[in-house]
């Protein structure tokens, strides 16, 4: 069983793998992963990725998520799944604006293209 930090290494090197723009951005965020009556709290720091355990006060944003979520997403989870929970709420996201505006932009624009490749 691969411990959270490599589960949370492996989900963010697979997301970089199919959105290669963010791989080159420069950002410290917070993962809050919620558990039953537990909250788990991991410094992530990109490019690398560092992760710590623990609150990271140079974060710019916090990405919060029910741990059981977490682990199916870590495991097999795509793009497309990853904005999926997000919709539906089970990801949440807050921190810059900015920087909350940025990513989601940069995926929009992968997603478009990744449905203009199906068509042609």
């Amino acid at each position: 069983m691969a411990s959270t930090q490599q589960l949370i290494e492996t989900a963010l090197r697979r997301f970089q793998e199919e959105v290669p723009a963010l791989a080159k951005l420069k950002l410290v965020f917070e993962l809050e992963l919620r558990g039953r009556g537990d909250v788990q709290m991991f410094r992530v720091e990109l490019p690398g990725p560092k992760i710590s355990k623990g609150v990271g006060d140079d974060a710019r944003a916090t990405v919060s998520i029910p741990r059981s979520h977490f682990n199916e997403l870590a495991a097999e989870g795509r793009v497309r799944n990853y904005r999926e929970a997000y919709e539906h709420g089970h990801i949440k996201a807050s921190g810059d604006p900015n920087v909350l505006k940025l990513v989601a932009q940069v995926v929009e624009r992968h997603e478009q293209r990744a449905r203009l490749k199906k068509v042609n």
